[in-house]
């Protein structure tokens, strides 16, 4: 009885590993790149890249990074994968693409553009196709994309100050700044709201030491004067009230009541207009064409 269900397992393991070289040998028969070179096989990926066909680029370019793994192909596939992850809405992949490629590749010219994708990619993080229509605030959205895009942005301007892509990232920079600043003032407003005048003051006073140049400074003194004026610290709101006429003397916050559950605490036809929607930054994606080049 034992040696009849020996026989019959060791029949059973024998017939499993005849289905799965079977299966293998089939499944390679049916890969038709088997025999590609890295040139074809990097070629066909740009190609099904460029005509939308992400998922099978994908496929490709994880083919040619597995078997040619040190050459020159294997480290443009790599970059180039991560924007592919973004353009298919994997904007995780794409990032950890971009971070295993700078951390194999530290001083290869590629960097720059790695960062400069990295900074696009959270820079354009939870856009719509309808944002630039729908004039979607990118102040009233997470500011953790934006501080991301920020430091891009910068290490890329200050490692290649020269780079191509660097006159674009400037531009985003002084765009995120505006945009960093209203978002501190969008959550002081709502604390302002809410009756939490502390954590409003904290977050004005973030604007003040971080954003001297933005146009938030208008409204943040003037939160700040409504915020201690309510804490009855009466001394530190006629200061804020004083610093606020004197560098905005035609301030509409001196002559106007402020309503901190309207954006910019005003009606919109008597406030200033800050530029922190994506119709008004005049800023698109510019990187249709940069795989043209190769970064080997």
């Amino acid at each position: 009885m034992f040696l009849s269900n020996f026989h019959l397992a060791s029949r059973s393991i024998l017939l499993l590993i005849l289905i799965i070289i079977i299966a293998s040998c089939a499944s390679t028969s049916d890969d038709k790149t088997q025999n590609w070179n890295a040139d074809k096989l990097y070629g066909e990926a740009k190609s099904e890249l460029e005509i939308g066909n992400y998922e099978k680029a994908l496929s490709l370019y994880q083919k040619l990074e597995t078997r040619y793994p040190f050459g020159a192909y294997a480290q443009q596939a790599q970059i180039e994968t991560a924007y592919t992850h973004w353009k298919n809405g994997d904007s995780a992949s794409a990032i950890a693409s971009l971070n295993r490629y700078k951390k194999l590749y530290p001083n290869q010219t590629g960097i720059a553009y790695a960062l400069y994708l990295q900074g696009l990619i959270n820079f354009n993080d939870k856009k719509t196709l309808f944002s630039n229509i729908t004039g979607e605030d990118m102040a009233e959205r997470d500011a953790v994309a934006g501080k991301a895009a920020f430091q891009s942005f910068k290490q890329l301007v200050t490692l290649y100050p020269n780079s191509k892509y660097t006159p674009d990232a400037l531009k985003r920079m002084r765009f995120l700044i505006n945009v960093l600043a209203e978002n501190e003032i969008h959550v002081a407003r709502f604390y302002l709201r809410k009756g939490a005048y502390i954590a409003s003051v904290n977050r004005c006073k973030t604007v003040l030491e971080r954003f001297q140049e933005t146009p938030a400074i208008e409204e943040a003194l003037a939160i700040m004067v409504i915020a201690y004026k309510k804490l009855n610290l009466s001394e530190l709101s006629s200061n804020s009230s004083r610093v606020l006429v004197k560098n905005f003397p035609n301030s509409p916050y001196i002559s106007n009541v402020y309503n901190p559950k309207i954006k910019g605490g005003l009606p919109i036809n008597i406030r200033k207009q800050t530029e922190t929607t994506w119709k008004e930054s005049g800023i698109f994606e510019k990187i249709k064409n940069l795989f043209t080049e190769k970064f080997f």
